[in-house]
């Protein structure tokens, strides 16, 4: 592992040189389409009888514990420095329309794309037994906000629709998580955890995630208030959001959802009240730097993740219909009621297709997907959702820009 990490540093730092000097794409979508077509090269170069490449990336990937570095290392400070830019009055003034989005909304999709996956696959000749099918629809439901709410920023989309989208998809990754952890004991243990239980686990983990966090935001928010040097400032953040999110894990409380109430609350009334101008800068530029960079090496390590995946005909099939059945999902679950809602939604008339086309996903869905018992099983869904998450990054996130600019005008607010 060590040995690899000034590789994939060396990789990601050309890779994103490349897309900035010619491909000039948006820095997630960009480096992911140049690391896609790296892979695609050695993969190529593989088939000529030059197995070199191919062999060494495998051997390089092989080191790297894709799950563990997303899930235990970059998630904590990608959510954080994500929630730091959300603004806590315009989150309470859509409050229901983020809260029906990540909460009813990821729990319906999760149960409609695991259905509408069990039912079409076999079209296909592939099959996987129910529980494995409910398991992709909760990893794949909720929206990536790693992905979506960078994009969102340079789309120019109204601030009402900004704020829905980015507050569902911060918000979401903690209930989809919970609902993946009730439906790998499926898979695990070859039963439904009761009512009772499954009741239980959400308020320990979504609840107590929140409240946790917000614990912690008001916790640095003191320390902050107490001094006057940037330096000490951004340590504490940078402390607050590691040790906090491994504490989140002591505690049995969602570190997803604690990152994103923790920043919230330090991007608002810590930056509001507890910093001077001086720290202000500081802190905005460090987390708006080290959340550039490790998006990019996250969606590099996605890009290659296509060298070790096993392909077939019928597993890219069957990643086409998990596309269709995905954004099927996602159109009953937050465009239809958008949309039935109207004006009354508070937002632009053009909203629903956006919240459709634009409910991205990403790295997260690609790491619970490993963290599955190895098996024929897993080794499917791992494609499946990789080829999800590959068309929704690049077909999803290069055309939405387009769609924001024609359905819902920039003045709209």
């Amino acid at each position: 592992m060590p040995e690899s990490v000034p590789v994939f540093l060396v990789i990601t730092a050309l890779i994103a040189w490349m897309n900035a000097r010619f491909l000039k794409l948006p820095s997630t979508i960009g480096v992911m389409a140049a690391a896609l077509m790296l892979s695609i090269a050695v993969l190529l170069l593989d088939r000529a009888g030059i197995e070199g490449p191919r062999t060494y990336a495998g051997e390089l990937l092989g080191a790297i514990d894709f799950s563990d570095v997303l899930m235990e290392g970059m998630l904590s400070v990608l959510l954080f420095a994500g929630a730091l830019q959300v603004d806590l009055k315009s989150l309470a003034r859509y409050r229901w329309q983020v809260g029906l989005l990540a909460a009813g909304g990821t729990v319906a999709a999760a149960l409609l794309i695991g259905a509408g996956l069990f039912v079409l696959l076999p079209l296909f000749s592939l099959r996987l037994p129910l529980p494995y099918c409910m398991v992709f629809g909760a990893l794949i439901a909720p929206t990536d906000p790693i992905s979506v709410t960078g994009l969102l920023r340079k789309v120019g989309a109204p601030d009402n629709l900004e704020t829905v989208i980015s507050g569902e998809s911060l918000f979401n990754d903690g209930v989809g998580i919970v609902v993946f952890s009730v439906m790998a004991q499926m898979v695990t243990r070859h039963d439904l955890p009761g009512a009772a239980e499954t009741v239980a686990l959400l308020l320990r983990e979504a609840v107590g995630g929140i409240a946790y966090g917000a614990v912690l935001g008001y916790a640095t928010y003191r320390m902050l208030k107490s001094i006057d040097s940037y330096q000490e400032e951004v340590l504490i953040t940078v402390a607050a959001v590691l040790g906090g999110y491994s504490l989140s894990h002591v505690l049995g409380v969602s570190g997803p959802l604690a990152m994103v109430a923790a920043g919230i609350l330090i991007g608002n009334l810590g930056r509001r009240k507890a910093m001077s101008d001086q720290t202000r800068e500081h802190v905005d530029q460090f987390w708006e730097l080290l959340d550039s960079m490790l998006n990019a090496v996250l969606f590099v390590l996605i890009g290659l993740e296509a060298l070790v995946l096993p392909f077939s005909l019928s597993l890219f099939g069957a990643g086409l219909v998990a596309v269709c059945v995905t954004l099927g999902a996602r159109l009953i679950t937050a465009g239809v009621p958008i949309a039935a809602l109207g004006r009354r939604s508070g937002l632009p008339l053009g909203a629903w297709q956006v919240l459709t086309w634009g409910g991205l996903r990403g790295g997260i869905s690609v790491a619970l997907a490993l963290v599955l018992p190895a098996g024929a099983e897993r080794d499917a869904l791992v494609t499946i959702t990789y080829i999800v998450v590959v068309f929704s990054v690049l077909v999803q996130g290069l055309s939405i820009e387009r769609l924001v600019r024609k359905l819902v005008p920039c003045d709209a607010a």
